[in-house]
């Protein structure tokens, strides 16, 4: 695991898999949403972000995680193996609620200084909630068809569907001494 993406719905645990698989296998660890989100919730330009991207990937080893399709290009070819964190609906949405409040609660600072509020988590289009209920079923029809398609390039394709199932994985990588 030399280059690994973890990939899965929002709210899925991508973020700390992958911060605890690169610490595991020291290797650096880089988030996609602290390339994408500028101050007050922008979005960085596509072009930049993919610069900054491109950057990244381009180094020998790391554990990248997020979804981000105007980046899909630069990021599966190189990568040694993907990661999906294919978690039930509605263990998914629970943790889209859970996070929510208690992020809005401590207002835990995020990518670029944001900080998520309850109006905005609670009472917005731009709700990760929202997003949620939006998108996770079409990302989860969409994955299958495009990692079958990596794999057949040679790209190690893993998939959890349980906390159980990455519990164990961490523990053999523990055990391998990696």
């Amino acid at each position: 695991m030399q280059r690994v993406v973890v990939i899965g719905s929002s709210c899925s645990g991508k973020s700390t898999f992958a911060m605890s698989l690169a610490n595991l296998i020291n290797s650096p660890y880089i988030e996609l949403d602290s390339l994408h989100w500028l101050p007050d919730w922008q979005e960085r330009p596509d072009s930049e972000f993919r610069q900054l991207v491109q950057r990244e990937v381009d180094k020998n080893c790391w554990v990248i995680d997020g979804n981000y399709a105007v980046a899909r290009d630069l990021l599966w070819p190189k990568a040694t193996t993907i990661i999906w964190l294919n978690h039930s609906f509605a263990r998914v949405f629970y943790r889209a609620i859970r996070r929510s409040i208690i992020r809005a609660a401590t207002r835990q600072v995020l990518f670029a200084g944001n900080i998520e509020t309850f109006k905005q988590s609670f009472c917005s289009k731009d709700s990760i909630i929202w997003w949620v209920l939006t998108t996770y079923h079409a990302k989860r029809r969409n994955y299958r068809s495009l990692l079958a398609q990596q794999a057949s390039t040679g790209t190690k394709v893993i998939e959890f569907t349980s906390q159980r199932q990455i519990n164990n994985f961490f523990t053999s990588l523990a055990k391998a001494d990696v």
